[in-house]
């Protein structure tokens, strides 16, 4: 690569390509070397690009890139493939977001220099999600601080030992919000129980994690199981709650249960 930015081609901006491409822009790197492909690009998207600069359109824009961030639902990647190719990707590195696509599958379909797979999650989109990636052969520890740089303007990165792993990631954190949400959801069906008027009940259910979540992050060295703890004074209001949801391991087991079907459903997809 040379020494000024690297230039990326964004195949998609919907949600996560979207979230990704504002990262990009907040963090400074500079729209001059960025070009998104999206066949219908929303009005919110067409006015960014006017405003900041970088280039928008229907098919692939200028020479092969440095980077090529594949962000397509991944039953597209059949069809987008052909005109992608078309343009020269030799020298290329793919960074893929495509759930269930094997690195195998993306070099099959896509003649690039070597492939990076990544599982962002939706908290991406307020610059607080969390990457799982994994390196594919030929890759340059270059291109994979570039892509851990890219990767990082949404949030933290851990790079995998094993693309298997990309399976777990995806239970964990990329369905995981759904099951914090779920928890919200719970918690106020239980303060409406409880007495609270539903605005009530929902207000504190969602302030509850909301915070616990700041004290994790502000936290991020001790374990979890200890700011439980921290919160739980012995014989309190607190203690008898958590004998109720702690006993016989039900929880836990049943959040095991949880990941390890929705895991089990991301090796199904992967074919």
């Amino acid at each position: 690569m040379s020494h000024q930015a690297p230039s990326i081609l964004l195949v998609g901006a919907g949600k996560m390509g979207g979230a990704l491409l504002q990262g990009w822009l907040d963090t400074g790197l500079p729209p001059s070397r960025i070009a998104v492909l999206d066949l219908q690009p929303s009005d919110s998207l067409t006015a960014l690009a006017r405003e900041r600069g970088f280039a928008l359109g229907a098919a692939p824009i200028g020479l092969a890139p440095d980077i090529l961030v594949l962000a397509i639902k991944p039953q597209m990647l059949t069809d987008a493939a052909p005109s992608l190719g078309a343009i020269g990707l030799g020298r290329t590195v793919l960074i893929s977001i495509l759930a269930g696509k094997t690195i195998a599958e993306l070099a099959a379909h896509l003649p690039v220099a070597a492939v990076i797979r990544a599982m962002p999650n939706t908290p991406a989109a307020v610059r607080r999600g969390i990457t799982g990636a994994f390196a594919g052969p030929g890759v340059t520890q270059a291109q994979r601080a570039m892509a851990d740089t890219l990767l990082r303007s949404v949030g933290a990165v851990a790079w995998l030992d094993g693309e298997e792993q990309i399976n777990a990631v995806t239970a964990v954190s990329g369905s995981g919000p759904a099951y914090v949400f779920l928890l919200v959801d719970c918690l106020a069906e239980a303060a409406r129980a409880a007495g609270l008027p539903t605005p009530l009940a929902e207000q504190f259910a969602r302030a509850t994690v909301e915070g616990a979540g700041a004290l994790l992050a502000s936290e991020p060295t001790v374990p979890a199981e200890q700011l439980r703890r921290n919160v739980t004074s012995p014989g309190g209001t607190t203690a008898a709650a958590l004998r109720v949801l702690m006993e016989d391991d039900v929880l836990r087991n049943l959040m095991v249960k949880a990941v390890a079907a929705a895991r089990q459903r991301a090796v199904e997809l992967a074919g």
